[in-house]
């Protein structure tokens, strides 16, 4: 096999912190490492100069003074990409902020690129409407322009090729760095809630992943207490609902915990893991806690369906997450936490992932992109996709079209 130069494009940097693209590349780096020459690109606003190293684990790093996030994403992919062109054979890019170059890269280069659009981000409620636009539009691009698109969810397979008559490659995510950890007497010291039964959830404190609602259904059952880890202070959505919600006794609102023995100590040791995200496709959070072998509870959309293969617990209201909690038997818990964990240990393991990147990669660069196809799904109508539950998929239409 070929060893092949790969910049990947779109992360915050190595050495991760909790963040899906940031894990998804340590472990392409440590399992591919010695197959390819692997170059990541870093934020230099995360990472201070004396942090910073010229290599990881047998990786280049390449550092750019810009954040990875927010509006600035759009100038750090770019340019990555720019920079990437003078040595890379395959640009991997993770999210389409960058999108907008990729027609240039292909029309004018040989560079091989693969692009993995991280779930329907243009559909996330942070986002203002130029904002919204402006990523469909490099959505579009980035799947239009790229030799082979990544889905990380049979779901948003489905969405692309709706949206865009085209066929992804599904390659989830792994979970199997996250471990069940002992609860000892120090850990309950710091955290007394560990000595009973409680709910868990960590997340992005962001209206998408439906924070107010949970809250809002715990705050009635002081009997079942709720642990939340979020970045609260990121934003005034986040500081209003835990000003609001900070002097329940049996809520904790926890600030992000960056400590993966920390994290998995309050993770592994948990009644029943709540998932709220209502956006995206295998979300990190989603299949780490099925590794652990949680209970899953989680929002009514067919990502999290598709992730938990249809065997998870699902609430669509506050009514339906009350129902849950307060109706569901412990012997219905363990069958569902036995069901979560055998799906994590048959499709989410980090190994599995690396070796699909890797085929992938050498596929990109030995062969000429296939044509693009025009799946069946594009032609369903509302009422079909109200029957498969791919309602949202309706309004889903290429950028260039009316919603």
């Amino acid at each position: 096999m070929k060893s092949q130069k790969v910049a990947v494009i779109g992360t915050v940097g190595l050495p991760a912190c909790y963040g899906g693209f940031e894990t998804l590349t340590a472990y392409l780096v440590k399992y591919l490492h010695a197959e390819h020459e692997l170059t990541v690109y870093c934020s230099g606003k995360k990472y201070p100069k004396e942090q910073r190293q010229t290599h990881y684990q047998g990786a280049r790093l390449r550092y750019l003074p810009l954040e990875a996030n927010g509006f600035q994403s759009i100038l750090y992919d770019c340019l990555s990409i720019l920079h990437a062109l003078f040595f890379a054979d395959v640009l991997l890019i993770l999210g389409v902020p960058g999108g907008i170059l990729l027609p240039f890269v292909k029309l004018f280069t040989r560079k091989r690129i693969i692009i993995s659009i991280d779930g329907i981000e243009w559909r996330r409620a942070k986002w203002s409407k130029p904002a919204k636009w402006y990523l469909r539009f490099a959505e579009y691009l980035a799947v239009r322009f790229s030799h082979a698109d990544i889905s990380d969810n049979d779901a948003i397979q489905n969405y692309t090729a709706r949206a865009y008559s085209t066929r992804s490659r599904v390659i989830e995510y792994g979970g199997d760095h996250a471990q069940p950890q002992p609860v000892t007497p120090a850990y309950q010291r710091q955290y007394p809630f560990l000595q009973e039964p409680y709910a868990f959830k960590v997340c992005r404190i962001e209206p998408e992943n439906n924070v107010g609602l949970i809250l809002s259904v715990f705050a009635e059952l002081p009997a079942y207490p709720f642990v939340l880890v979020g970045n609260w202070n990121n934003s005034e959505f986040g500081r209003q609902l835990r000003a609001r919600y900070q002097y329940y006794d049996h809520l904790h609102l926890l600030d992000p915990i960056y400590d993966q023995a920390t994290l998995d100590v309050l993770r592994s040791n948990c009644h029943v893991y709540v998932h709220g995200h209502s956006a995206g496709g295998t979300n990190p959070s989603l299949v780490e806690a099925m590794h652990l072998g949680l209970p899953v509870l989680a929002f009514h959309v067919s990502f999290n369906k598709a992730t938990t293969e249809h065997k998870a617990r699902y609430f669509g209201s506050a009514e339906e997450l009350r129902a849950h909690l307060t109706g569901t038997t412990p012997d219905a818990w363990q069958t569902l936490a036995q069901n979560m964990r055998e799906i994590a240990h048959r499709r989410y393991r980090w190994e599995v992932v690396a070796r699909k990147y890797s085929y992938l990669i050498q596929k990109v660069c030995s062969e000429q992109p296939s044509t693009n196809l025009a799946p069946r799904i594009s032609q369903l109508g509302t009422k079909e996709l109200l029957q498969h539950q791919l309602a949202h998929y309706q309004v889903l239409t290429p950028f260039y079209e009316e919603e």
